[in-house]
């Protein structure tokens, strides 16, 4: 059974930074592509960082690029995200997403490239 397991979200003040953590298990992080992505109310969840395969290429959306950093730990089996100069519009529910087929690697934006979503964890930024 895969599954990933977000944690850390919370509430903080704006410029403030905030770690999320997305704990795996059924599935190797490093042979996967893993998928961080963001949801307002009412609205469609949105790509925010991957890193794929072996290598660890990273993605990133354009609006979080100099202020987010994903990474991963081969060891724990888990994948991070950085989120520092936190901004009022970050305020969303964060997934973490594991995708392993061809299109997981090749479209690591879209949703539909990921098959297991954990509950997600909000993050809420105040002024």
């Amino acid at each position: 059974q895969v599954q990933t397991v977000e944690s850390g979200g919370g509430l903080v003040q704006a410029g403030d930074s905030l770690i999320l953590s997305c704990s795996i298990s059924g599935r190797t992080a490093s042979s996967s592509a893993v998928g961080w992505f963001r949801q307002y109310p009412g609205a469609e969840r949105e790509f925010v960082a991957s890193i794929r395969g072996s290598s660890g290429r990273t993605r990133y959306a354009d609006f979080v690029k100099g202020r987010f950093t994903i990474s991963r730990d081969n060891a724990k089996n888990m994948v991070y995200l950085q989120m520092n100069s936190l901004k009022l519009e970050d305020t969303a529910v964060y997934y973490c997403a594991i995708g392993f087929r061809g299109d997981s690697f090749s479209y690591p934006t879209s949703l539909a490239s990921y098959d297991y979503w954990g509950q997600g964890t909000q993050v809420t930024v105040s002024s």
